[in-house]
C-alpha cells in the first residue's frame, strides 16, 4: 500500500499520503466598585491571556521549545543533585568528627541547600508542565465522530501548507510521488474512465454540506423502514472548518470585552477536490493525499481498481455512435471547408458502468473523501514528524543521563553504541505510533464514508460485503507473497493485534450501521410517545 511519512514539515513534498486501507485527513467576576460608584462593573479580564498563550503552545516550535527546556534541566538538575550531596557529606562529616562549624555558616548551608532542593523540584516540573501545556492546547474532537486526536499545527502553518498544495502546487507533489516508481501515464480527462471516476466524485463532495448541518436538512432521518436505504443519525460533533488565525484573534477580542462570539458562517474549504487516474492495471488501489482549498487536496485512483470492478460483473451494452443525420444540401464553400479539414470525429464508444459498479466505486472514492474531510494528513503529518519524534527524543534524552554514569566508565565506543540502539529502538517505537495512528484513521474513515454514501442515495450497507471481498482478496495474495518483515512482527506483537486489520474494520463498520438501527428505533418510540398520550386523553375525555 502507498504510504509516506518523512521529517520534514513546510515542504510540499513531505506531506504525508493517506492510502486506501490496508489493501493496501472563562470568565471571571466582577470587579468589586466603591458604593458611591455602584452604577457600572468593569468586566473581569483576567481569563483573557488564556487564548493567546493556547495559540502560542499550539504550534510546531512548541515541542521543540519543550524538548530543549527538558534538556537544559537535566544538565542543571545533576549539577544541583552532587552539590546538595557534598553539602550533606560537609555537614555529616563535622557532626561525626566534632568539627565545630559556627552557627551563621551551618545555616548559610542549610539555607542553599534547601534553595537548591527547591530549584530542582522547580525544574523538574517546568518540562512537564509545558509539555502536558502543549498536548491540552493541541487536543481537539475530530469531527462527526467526537474522537480526541492532536494536531500539533497553528493555524498559520496549516495555511501555509494549504497554499504551497493550492492549484498546481498539488498536481506538481503528487506528480513527484507518482514518479517514484517510475514514470507515470495518467488517463486524460477526455477518457470515459476520468469522466467515469469525476463525476462520482463531484456526486459525493455534493453531500459535505449536510454534514455541517444534519439536525436541520435530514430532520426525516428515522422515517425509512428495514428495507429502505439507511440514513445515519445526526452527529453529536458536527464538520466544522478548521479555525482560521482570525478567528483566534476574534475570540481573544471578544473575550476581552466578555461578549458572546458568534459562530462565523463558513464553509468546508476542500470542494472540488483535484483528481487524477493513473493508468496503472497492476495496482488496485487508491490513495487521497493534501489538504486545503483551491485543490489542494485531492484523490488518486489506479486503473486497476477500476478494471477490476468493471470485470467483476457485466457492463451495461457497449454505447453505440448515433448514426449520422441524413445530409443536408450544402454550399460549395461549406464543401470546400469539409473537404480540407475532413468530417467531425464520432463520439468514442465505451461500455457503460452499471449501478451497481458505480457504487462500488463510490464506496471507495467516499473511504478517500473522508479522509480529506477529516485532515487526517494534518493528523498523521502532525504525529509522523513532530509528536512521536519529539517524545522518543525526550524519552531518549532521560535514559541517556540515567545510565550515563555506567556508560562512561567503558569509553566513547559503548556511549555511541548505546546512542545508536536508542536510535533503532526511536524509529521501531515511531512505526509503532505511526501503524496504531493509522488504523485509527482507517477505521474512522470507514464510518465517515458510510454517512457519505447514505446521503448521496447510496445503500451504505453494501460497503460491508464490498470491504470483505477486498479483504478476502488480500489475504489471498499475501499467502502467495514472502513472510512479513521483522519490522512489520514487531509492530504486530509490540501492539498485540490478534486480528488483521482489515477484519478490525469491517466489524467497526458494522457496529456503526447497527447503531444506526439503533438509533433509528428508538427515534421512532420517542416520536410515537406523544401520540398515545394523546389517544389516552381523548379516550379519558
Amino acid at each position: 500500500m502507498l504510504r509516506l511519512s518523512t521529517r520534514k514539515i513546510l515542504p510540499v513534498s513531505s506531506f504525508p499520503i493517506r492510502p486506501l486501507s490496508t489493501l493496501t485527513s472563562s470568565h471571571g467576576s466582577l470587579l468589586s466598585v466603591p458604593g458611591s460608584s455602584a452604577f457600572h462593573s468593569t468586566p473581569s479580564r483576567g481569563g483573557a491571556p488564556l487564548i493567546p498563550l493556547i495559540v502560542l503552545l499550539k504550534t510546531s516550535a512548541a515541542m521543540e521549545v519543550v524538548r530543549t527546556a527538558g534538556r537544559i534541566v537535566l544538565t542543571i538538575m545533576p549539577v544541583i543533585l552532587i552539590k546538595n550531596h557534598k553539602t550533606r557529606r560537609h555537614l555529616k562529616h563535622a557532626a561525626l568528627h566534632g568539627i565545630p562549624l559556627s552557627e551563621e555558616k551551618t545555616n548559610t548551608l542549610l539555607k542553599r541547600l534547601r534553595n537548591r532542593t527547591l530549584l530542582f523540584h522547580l525544574l523538574f516540573f517546568i518540562p512537564g508542565i509545558l509539555f502536558w501545556s502543549t498536548i491540552f492546547a493541541s487536543l481537539e474532537r475530530t469531527p462527526l465522530t467526537g474522537r480526541w486526536r492532536l494536531i500539533i499545527l497553528s493555524p498559520e502553518e496549516e495555511d501555509e501548507i494549504a497554499a504551497q498544495l493550492a492549484g498546481p502546487g498539488w498536481y506538481q507533489a503528487v506528480g513527484d510521488i507518482l514518479s517514484q516508481d517510475g514514470p507515470a501515464q495518467l488517463i486524460p480527462p477526455s477518457d470515459w474512465r476520468y469522466g467515469w471516476v469525476r463525476d462520482t466524485l463531484r456526486e459525493l463532495e455534493r453531500t459535505i454540506p449536510v454534514l455541517l448541518n444534519e439536525k436541520t436538512l435530514c430532520k426525516d432521518w428515522s422515517a425509512g423502514g428495514e428495507d429502505d436505504i439507511p440514513l445515519p443519525p445526526p452527529a453529536d460533533h458536527p464538520l466544522r472548518p478548521r479555525p482560521r488565525a482570525s478567528e483566534y484573534l476574534r475570540m481573544f477580542t471578544e473575550s476581552m470585552c466578555k461578549r458572546h462570539v458568534a459562530p462565523v458562517p463558513h464553509s468546508i474549504p476542500g470542494p472540488p477536490y483535484s483528481l487524477l487516474v493513473v493508468d496503472k492495471p497492476d495496482a488496485s488501489n487508491a490513495f487521497s493525499y493534501g489538504f486545503g482549498p483551491d485543490g489542494g487536496g485531492g484523490i488518486v485512483v489506479y486503473s486497476g481498481f477500476l478494471d477490476e470492478v468493471l470485470a467483476r460483473a457485466p457492463c451495461e451494452p457497449v454505447k453505440a455512435a448515433a448514426a449520422p443525420p441524413k445530409p443536408e444540401p450544402t454550399s460549395w464553400l461549406s464543401s470546400l471547408v469539409g473537404g480540407i479539414f475532413g468530417p467531425v470525429a464520432p463520439a468514442p464508444t465505451h461500455p457503460v458502468p452499471t449501478p451497481e459498479q458505480t457504487a462500488e466505486l463510490a464506496i471507495l472514492l467516499s473511504h478517500e473523501l473522508a479522509h480529506l474531510v477529516l485532515s487526517h494528513h494534518l493528523e498523521t503529518l502532525s504525529s509522523a514528524t513532530i509528536i512521536i519524534p519529539g517524545v522518543m527524543s525526550m524519552v531518549s534524552d532521560i535514559i541517556r543521563v540515567v545510565i550515563f554514569p555506567v556508560t562512561m566508565l567503558f569509553g566513547p565506543f559503548v556511549n555511541d553504541a548505546v546512542a545508536q540502539l536508542g536510535k533503532v529502538g526511536s524509529g521501531e517505537l515511531e512505526k509503532v505510533g505511526e501503524y496504531c495512528t493509522s488504523v485509527k484513521q482507517e477505521i474512522e474513515a470507514d464510518v465517515v464514508s458510510a454517512r457519505l454514501l447514505a446521503h448521496a442515495g447510496y445503500d451504505a450497507r453494501k460497503a460491508v460485503t464490498f470491504w470483505e471481498n477486498r479483504s478476502s482478496a488480500d489475504c489471498s495474495s499475501k499467502e502467495r507473497k514472502e513472510s512479513p518483515s521483522s519490522s512489520f512482527k514487531f509492530v504486530h506483537n509490540i501492539t498485540g493485534s490478534k486480528h488483521p486489520v482489515s477484519e478490525v474494520r469491517v466489524n467497526s463498520l458494522k457496529g456503526e450501521l447497527l447503531r444506526w438501527e439503533t438509533e433509528r428505533r428508538a427515534q421512532l418510540r420517542r416520536q410515537e410517545v406523544p401520540k398515545e398520550d394523546s389517544h389516552i386523553v381523548l379516550a379519558t375525555a
